[in-house]
């Protein structure tokens, strides 16, 4: 195993999606990671453990999941990259920290391979029933990105699209992956270091008199220090003014939480992550993200064989929510079928988007396996009807 200078393993390799994602977190800079072992992502920290002392970086067991989420939160503002792994339980348990995150605008990001639950459900098997928990599982009002990989060159690819994502939007970013995504094994393939794009960190050019940590700029993101650099900063999740002291007052809470969601629009909009095909005549669109999106491509090429002009939408990006463009669809289609390894989550936004112009059909599959095509194939044809 040949790693460059920055410590990227370049060539052609095959990895499942758990070590794929730690060459991603390597690759993007990460140099701190802080995690509790929990299958099934205990293998993206286990080979973080080995690889990094080779690049001058560190890795710490911690005694839970809420220590460990919390310390990668100090180690960023100590002008490190850093991330956390879990699975269902442990990133319940994140949540407080998750919300910690969002509020004091800490470039920070968690990979969440998900499993069946509730509870310690199944330890071994997939499901994909942590997506609304990863947008709504802490209190109150404020916005995450959560990227949804494939494949193991995604787990790669998108990890370091997740660090650069936190860098420039501020916010934690969450990695969701799914027991299947993560321990299959296929080729991926690493670019040289000098052909990655990595978003550094933004620093303030602002002498210590100047800076406010938490003044933002044009685009509603705030630049950063480092701890111990001479400016005297203050970081709390109690509602802040602009230099980060509490401010327990209607309107400065009106401000912070409505930036803390306005800063992300360009994501929800614009530039949301979504792969496409065979939408120009489509009649019926097969939403899916994850591993469920790779069993929806049989049923899709199956539907197609049979004369149903089914298209697809794969999200990439499920938080923030692409809800222009499942809109934009909903005038000219007859149905929207989405499958997921859960008893229906992201099917709700996908309703929500639509608002009655189509109808939204769910296949769901409580979790412990992936679909049967045929039944993702069956849903399709009925709603062509």
């Amino acid at each position: 195993m040949h790693a460059d200078p920055k410590g990227v393993l370049t060539g052609v390799h095959f990895l499942d999606g758990d070590h794929a994602c730690c060459e991603g977190t390597l690759a993007a800079g990460a140099r701190f990671s802080a995690g509790y072992p929990i299958t099934p992502s205990t293998e993206v920290v286990e080979r973080f453990a080995a690889r990094i002392p080779t690049v001058g970086g560190l890795f710490i067991q911690m005694e839970d999941e809420l220590a460990a989420s919390i310390a990668i939160q100090g180690a960023v503002w100590g002008g490190a990259k850093a991330f956390t792994v879990t699975s269902g339980p442990g990133f319940s348990l994140m949540m407080e920290h998750i919300g910690y995150a969002a509020i004091t605008e800490t470039p920070c990001v968690f990979v969440d391979v998900q499993r069946g639950g509730p509870s310690t459900g199944l330890p071994t098997l997939p499901a994909q029933a942590d997506m609304m928990q990863a947008r709504w599982g802490s209190h109150g009002d404020y916005g995450i990105i959560a990227l949804c990989p494939n494949s193991p060159q995604e787990c790669f690819d998108l990890t370091i699209t997740a660090f650069n994502l936190s860098e420039e939007f501020r916010v934690p970013v969450m990695m969701m992956l799914d027991e299947c995504v993560g321990h299959m094994t296929e080729k991926v393939v690493i670019p040289e270091a000098d052909a990655i794009e990595v978003t550094p960190r933004r620093y303030t050019t602002r002498t210590p008199e100047e800076f406010r940590l938490f003044e933002p700029r044009a685009d509603h993101v705030p630049d950063m220090v480092r701890a111990g650099e001479g400016y005297r900063f203050h970081v709390t999740g109690l509602t802040h003014d602009e230099r980060g002291y509490p401010s327990m007052n209607v309107d400065t809470q009106d401000r912070l939480v409505r930036r803390l969601q306005e800063k992300l629009k360009p994501l929800a909009n614009g530039r949301a992550l979504c792969e496409t095909a065979d939408l120009d005549d489509a009649e019926v669109v097969v939403v899916s993200y994850g591993i469920t999106s790779r069993v929806a491509q049989r049923a899709i090429k199956l539907a197609r064989q049979q004369g149903v002009r089914a298209g697809k939408f794969r999200l990439i990006s499920a938080w923030p929510f692409p809800a222009e463009r499942i809109r934009a669809l909903a005038g000219r289609v007859k149905a929207f079928v989405v499958p997921e390894l859960n008893l229906g989550q992201m099917v709700t936004e996908v309703e929500r988007a639509v608002a009655g112009k189509a109808a939204v059909i769910p296949v769901s599959h409580a979790g412990g396996s992936v679909h049967d095509p045929d039944v993702i194939l069956k849903a399709i044809v009925e709603a062509a009807r």
